[in-house]
C-alpha cells in the first residue's frame, strides 16, 4: 500500500517551537540552579543510577549545557534530527532518576513521555520543512 501523508509544514514548524521550549528552559533552570537540580537528585528513589554518571552538581551543569545547545539547535531547525536524539538520549536518565521513583500516575513522567513521543517524531521523520540547515 503506497499511501502518502500530507503534513503542513507550518504545523511541524510550531510543534518543533512549541516542544523545543521546555528544553531551553530547563537548561536554562539547570544551569542557573545547579544546587537544586543536584538536591533533586540527591532526594529522588533512583538516585543511585545518576550517581553512576557522576557528581549531580557538575551533572546539573553538564545536563543544562546539553538541554541549552540541544534545545537552541532543535528550536532554529539546525540539524534537529541530531538535536532531537541528543534530547531524547539525554532525557532518558533523567527521567528514570527523577521521575520513575514516583510512580506510574505521577503526572511528570507522563510529561516526559509525551516529550518522547515529540521527540520521536523528529527523529524518525526528520521533516526538513522549515529548518536552517538540515542535510
Amino acid at each position: 500500500m503506497n499511501k502518502s501523508i500530507v503534513v503542513s509544514g507550518v504545523s511541524v514548524l510550531l510543534f518543533r517551537i512549541m516542544l523545543s521550549g521546555i528544553f531551553i528552559m530547563a537548561g536554562i533552570a539547570h544551569l542557573t540552579n545547579p544546587e537544586q537540580v543536584a538536591q533533586r537528585i540527591h532526594s529522588a528513589a533512583f538516585n543511585s543510577f545518576a550517581a553512576f554518571f557522576g557528581d549531580p552538581y557538575l551533572l546539573g551543569i553538564g545536563t543544562g549545557y546539553v538541554l541549552l545547545i540541544a534545545g537552541l539547535s532543535f528550536l532554529l531547525g539546525v540539524f534537529p534530527r541530531w538535536a532531537a536524539l541528543v534530547l531524547f538520549l539525554v532525557l532518558i536518565p533523567i527521567t528514570i532518576t527523577v521521575q520513575l521513583g514516583n510512580g506510574w500516575i505521577h503526572g511528570p513522567l507522563w510529561k516526559n513521555v509525551a516529550l518522547f513521543g515529540g521527540l520521536l517524531f523528529f527523529i524518525i521523520n526528520d521533516p526538513k520543512v522549515y529548518s536552517i540547515y538540515n542535510k
